[in-house]
């Protein structure tokens, strides 16, 4: 069985990087904890100071395959290219993927998503983007 993995972003703002994510890959935001309404009644309960209850932020896959995606806020903003980033295939191997692609895209941008260049090469087809936070992703 193969170690399971969580993806962990650096944010500036957790909530609107983990709303952008769950529209991204169709995940949904992380309920809280059973036997609580709100992930700020959590908070309150296990004595986390108000001003830190948006530290964290989660989606996750409402299937329970995918990884869950985790956003921590940091102080500093990103100041380089990502050495990493996330490959989002939204066409699969469909004949019509890049339709879906660019449906998607036109989706994220309303969202807050900026489209950066589209490649097309031997090695593959896919649309370069920046989340709202300038965080690099593709989509397939």
């Amino acid at each position: 069985m193969a170690i399971g993995v969580q993806i962990t972003f650096d944010a500036r703002d957790t909530a609107k990087q983990a709303e952008f994510w769950a529209l991204a890959l169709d995940y949904v935001l992380q309920p809280p904890p059973s036997g609580f309404d709100s992930w700020e009644a959590f908070a309150e309960e296990v004595g986390i100071p108000r001003e830190d209850w948006d530290r964290l932020n989660a989606v996750c896959d409402p299937d329970g395959a995918g990884p869950r995606v985790l956003f921590q806020k940091v102080p500093e903003g990103k100041t380089v290219k990502n050495r990493v980033h996330l490959d989002v295939n939204v066409g699969g191997l469909a004949e019509n993927r890049r339709e879906l692609a660019q449906a998607h895209r036109e989706k994220l941008e309303a969202a807050g998503a900026q489209f950066v260049r589209e490649v097309d090469e031997a090695s593959g087809w896919c649309l370069v983007m920046l989340d709202p936070e300038g965080n690099e992703f593709c989509l397939q």
